[in-house]
């Protein structure tokens, strides 16, 4: 509609101006605005054709791929919701999310097809394989998508992590992505940006808009290894680079080994990091490492976008700091030093989920879960965590979700799960366990609690240290864990 924010006239405008520019690259292969728009339209037109309509969810449970990028900019386009899972999740981990999010359609590539066809066939919904999908669509003629979409619509579902262990699916609009993504009303020669986040994750649609907005290149590798992240930079010259600090420590080791290429990410100017503790010594490490690039920290959840970002030149000056608020964003801390956010930027709320949406969106306020604290000039710290929730190298982990795996090893009589303060990854997963006395198994060490969570959770949920303990403390009242007495006593 005139005038509306809406992400399906992200590609029409940069088809526009910049048809023949490269909007996206994976190793050897590429795509321009153009082309880009042009398969959206196609794939637009497949997925109509199979009842995908305004409103409509489309799962999509598929590995890194360019061909993802227009499933991404056809859903936009339809004003389908776009609902992307973890490849990483195993089908004991993916069912219950389709089962919640109910799609019309799910996009998966080849490993997932079974396990997928099984699923749509006990939950009533269709199933294609991104390679067939993409395949059929270039049959279709090249004609943009007339769909009126509003930008309140949703645009996607991101599925994140709770506490109580159940996935949430955060909606977020059309104008909310927008927004979020904005480049300014000037655009500025900007150069290529690589992402080393998986597209299931909000922080990867974030830089492939911000950088589509901006009519500049948005890189994508396979894995976030420093070798590959180190090739995408130099093969394209990027001047941008976001990583969580668990990725940027393995690219700083990298250029310290014998014979690592002096000037293998010389073309960087902007090196940007967050999701999770960022220690002074770390930022003067990625400083040192790239003398010619801004160092910068950014805070923010996929609920309420990013929130605040903490510029190069106060990173010396602000040790701790995350940094002031964005100008579309409000913050406020209450009496019991929890961070509350309010803005355009905000989701809309948990789908199917009035009480969680309740409990977190109150007056126009979401509540972080994050305990917090703001000097007199305005600058956030973040001190830690009032939710339950272990924020480990950029992902979300649920304690009660690992609690229950780990219940069903024969040597485990009781179990917390909590997350340990650690450099390089913010956080670590920490099993505190009690363990069955007399047992006719050997006591669970940390090898034998990852075996029992193979297949069933991703290998970031794992936990990758154990304490054994006589007791683990409970509320006398609910019998809830006071997980804080844990985390502050293992720390």
């Amino acid at each position: 509609m005139a005038g509306e924010l809406v992400v399906g006239d992200v590609f029409r405008s940069a088809a526009r101006a910049a048809p023949h520019r490269t909007a996206a690259a994976l190793g050897d292969e590429s795509v321009t605005f153009r082309q880009l728009d042009s398969a959206a339209n196609q794939v637009a037109a497949s997925m109509g054709r199979v009842g995908v309509g305004r409103g409509d969810r489309v799962a999509v449970w598929v590995a890194t791929s360019l061909d993802v990028m227009a499933v991404f900019a056809a859903a936009a386009k339809l004003g389908a919701v776009f609902a992307p899972l973890s490849p990483l999740w195993s089908d004991t981990e993916a069912e219950p999310v389709l089962a919640h999010l109910r799609p019309t359609l799910l996009v998966v590539d080849s490993p997932r097809h079974d396990d997928g066809v099984c699923f749509g066939r006990r939950h009533g919904f269709s199933v294609v394989v991104l390679d067939e999908l993409i395949g059929g669509a270039r049959a279709e003629a090249d004609a943009d998508v007339t769909v009126a979409v509003c930008e309140s619509d949703t645009h996607v579902v991101f599925y994140t992590s709770g506490s109580a262990g159940a996935p949430k699916g955060a909606l977020v609009s059309h104008r909310a992505s927008v927004l979020r993504t904005l480049p300014g009303a000037l655009l500025e020669p900007r150069g290529a940006m690589v992402c080393p986040y998986p597209l299931f994750h909000m922080g990867a649609w974030t830089i492939a808009l911000q950088q589509w907005q901006a009519r500049d290149a948005v890189v994508l590798v396979h894995s976030a290894d420093a070798a590959r992240i180190t090739d995408a930079v130099r093969r394209h010259g990027a001047t941008r680079l976001n990583c969580v600090p668990a990725v940027w420590t393995r690219l700083l080791r990298a250029q310290a080994e014998p014979g690592a290429p002096v000037d293998a990410l010389a073309s960087l100017r902007f090196a940007d990091t967050g999701t999770s503790a960022t220690p002074s010594e770390f930022l003067d490490a990625v400083a040192a490492a790239l003398p010619d690039a801004q160092v910068r920290v950014f805070y923010g959840s996929t609920e309420a976008g990013c929130v605040t970002l903490l510029e190069h030149a106060d990173i010396g000056a602000r040790p701790g700091s995350c940094g002031v608020p964005g100008p579309l964003t409000a913050v406020r801390v209450d009496e019991d030093g929890r961070l509350w956010v309010r803005g355009p930027l905000l989701f809309d709320g948990y789908l199917d989920d009035a009480a969680a949406t309740a409990e977190v969106l109150v007056d126009g306020w979401y509540d972080t879960g994050d305990l917090a604290d703001v000097d007199e000039d305005g600058y956030l710290s973040i001190i830690g965590r009032a939710r339950e929730v272990i924020r480990t190298g950029g992902e979300a982990v649920a304690p009660g979700e690992v609690e229950a795996v780990l219940a069903r090893h024969p040597g485990v009589a009781d179990v917390a799960v909590v997350g340990i303060p650690d450099a390089e990854w913010g956080e670590i997963v920490c099993a505190v366990v009690v363990v069955v006395v007399p047992s006719g198994t050997a006591t669970p060490d940390l090898e034998a609690l990852r075996a029992t969570c193979a297949g069933t959770l991703a290998p970031y949920k794992h936990p990758r240290r154990v304490v054994v303990v006589d007791r683990i403390p409970r509320t006398a009242a609910t019998g809830q864990v006071q997980r804080r007495l844990l985390a502050e006593r293992f720390a």
